[in-house]
């Protein structure tokens, strides 16, 4: 089973941030990207707030699977958020954070000296272009942000918090599940 539908605290690891993402008022849709047999973790799923949840189908790559949800996005989007939801610890204020650099300068990302990049945030023209570019030149991106980075466009680093881990070991869901019990209090 991938890791990001493993139980943390009772619920799979991948609702945490589908229910940060429901709760924001300016998010109009949410798509999520998995295998059709995993659609039942969201389906099931009650959000604290009714919006539309979609899905796409996973490519061979990140980027494929990135590429595969941005072709279900509304045509009147602003701005696209994309999400590993193996981060289950994200928050609505850093989500709100790279929403508002995003709109500032075109792109960003929310992230931490010295660790990976978690969360990017980009207006869809862009995102557009860039994978228009990518497929065109035959190039594979390890993140969403090389995307744009291919294209010489900004992007701006929203300083994120060190608890918004990838969970990928039993040493990351012991983390996880401690800091969740901390919010909680």
């Amino acid at each position: 089973m991938p890791k990001q539908y493993l139980p943390l605290s009772g619920q799979p690891i991948a609702t945490y941030s589908l229910d940060i993402f429901s709760e924001i008022e300016s998010i109009c849709e949410i798509i999520v990207v998995c295998d059709p047999s995993y659609r039942d973790i969201f389906t099931d799923f009650k959000l604290k707030r009714d919006i539309p949840v979609k899905f796409a189908l996973p490519g061979a790559e990140r980027q494929d699977s990135v590429f595969n949800g941005f072709q279900e996005i509304s045509g009147d989007s602003e701005l696209v958020a994309i999400h590993d939801s193996a981060r289950p610890l994200v928050t609505s204020e850093e989500i709100l954070a790279v929403f508002a650099d995003a709109t500032e300068v075109g792109a960003a990302v929310l992230g931490v000296q010295c660790k990976a990049t978690v969360k990017e945030a980009s207006g869809p023209a862009i995102l557009a272009k860039g994978f228009a570019y990518v497929k065109e030149n035959n190039l594979e991106v390890t993140d969403d942000v090389s995307i744009v980075e291919h294209l010489g466009e900004p992007v701006r680093i929203t300083k994120g918090s060190y608890e918004n881990l990838k969970v990928t070991t039993p040493e990351d869901m012991l983390i996880a599940e401690r800091l969740l019990a901390d919010r909680r209090e």
